[in-house]
């Protein structure tokens, strides 16, 4: 039996794309019963994605779905009609949590802003996620992590060396969604602490903006002091200026090895040794991290050279008994065999809704007594319409007469 430590939490989820449903998703894995209202005929907009950056998407195994949707139960509800509205306060009767990225027009529109659904639940945790934030003059406009993390927050512009001709295409999906899920899911648990120990519920505000604004706080923070940032190079073998044992050095297959080793000094015997130039670490022009520093782009030259006799699978091996920090530079596709990552559970699988071979899904960053995440896939949508309302008590004749009037599926 794993871990479950929101194992009797409510989270009724009126959301759609990923951001938001990303939290419900990593709450579900903790033992949450999430209930995800979609639309009776549509479901959630993203069930129609079906082309990933020019790669097809079999609809029934849709990472689009799969990875903030997992582990949850579907209800179908048109929130725009009355009657549907009277079941999502039913539903929100019973919640613990409500949590939405619906525009705040479109809540006001359709009554499930914060004031109607503590309106019939007062001790509820109202949590919002948008891309701007939910106060200022532009807490109407929507947005996706392609332009509220990555182009307006600056990452776009500091990711992308000055040498080319314009900002670098945010090159995976839901990016700032999947990280913007987390620190709602994280904001979550704070407001579920704190309504346990002072009986007070709050309301939750995560922005992709201010996601962002976290996630590249260091260079921000820098930059207002300093009046600068640090931007991104153009990609080369060779060190970071100032320090040769940082940089990303090109293997004899094309490989890239990158050597993180911010404080070189205590490691400077052991990485020549282990490139198979000893005799470097006795020079004096490189013996010491002030040497080393001055002397850094001799260093570059030398490490370069030695980087260059050797393969790429050759040199993950032999670095490993390296006392400073590198990594190899992997693809997406190649994490998913790493040994390690495996070892650590970052992959668990779940059964597929078309009975093929079963779905692996990354877990959350968040690990509980080194237990793997155990839950199940996405729902189709309103799979569980009919047995959600049933557990609130609701009569199957209403249940039949919502179904003829289309307020739910």
């Amino acid at each position: 039996m794993t871990t479950q430590v929101m194992k009797g939490v409510r989270v009724l989820e009126v959301a759609q794309f990923t951001f938001v449903p990303a939290a419900g998703a990593i709450l579900a894995d903790w033992g949450a019963d999430v209930i995800k209202i979609e639309h009776p005929v549509r479901g959630d907009t993203q069930r129609g994605f079906i082309n990933l950056g020019g790669i097809k998407v079999n609809p029934n195994r849709s990472p689009f779905m799969e990875h903030p949707n997992r582990g949850k139960r579907s209800v179908g509800v048109d929130i725009s009609t009355p009657e549907g509205m009277e079941v999502i306060y039913e539903l929100a009767k019973t919640a613990d949590v409500f949590l939405t990225n619906y525009l705040p027009n479109q809540r006001q529109r359709m009554k499930f802003d914060i004031e109607h659904i503590r309106a019939v639940n007062p001790n509820i945790i109202y949590a919002r996620g948008s891309a701007y934030g939910d106060k200022g003059p532009e807490r109407d406009t929507g947005g996706f992590d392609g332009t509220a993390f990555w182009n307006r927050s600056g990452i776009a512009h500091n990711m992308t060396p000055e040498e080319l001709p314009g900002p670098l295409m945010q090159g995976i999906p839901a990016f700032g969604d999947s990280i913007g899920g987390m620190n709602i899911a994280g904001g979550i648990a704070a407001a579920l602490f704190h309504r346990a120990q002072t009986g007070e519920a709050t309301e939750i505000d995560v922005s992709l903006l201010s996601t962002a604004w976290w996630a590249a706080g260091t260079s921000i923070d820098m930059g207002i002091d300093y009046g600068q940032t640090m931007r991104n190079r153009m990609p080369g073998s060779g060190a970071n200026p100032g320090n040769p044992l940082m940089g990303n050095y090109t293997t004899s297959d094309g490989g890239t090895i990158n050597m993180c080793t911010l404080t070189p000094g205590p490691h400077i015997k052991s990485f020549f040794e282990h490139i198979g130039k000893p005799d470097v670490a006795a020079d004096e022009r490189y013996s010491t991290a002030e040497k080393l520093i001055e002397n850094w782009e001799t260093a570059s030259q030398i490490i370069q050279g030695a980087f260059a006799t050797q393969t790429l699978a050759y040199w993950r091996t032999h670095l490993r008994t390296y006392s400073g920090q590198w990594a190899p530079v992997q693809s997406l596709l190649d994490i998913a065999t790493d040994e390690q990552a495996l070892a650590n559970d970052m992959l668990f699988e779940v059964e597929s809704a078309d009975g093929g071979d079963p779905i692996k899904l990354v877990r959350g960053p968040v690990q509980f007594n080194h237990e793997p995440v155990q839950t199940t896939r996405s729902p189709q949508a309103s799979e569980h319409t009919e047995l959600v309302l049933m557990e609130l008590g609701m009569e199957w004749e209403r249940i039949e007469e919502l179904k003829e009037k289309g307020a739910i599926a």
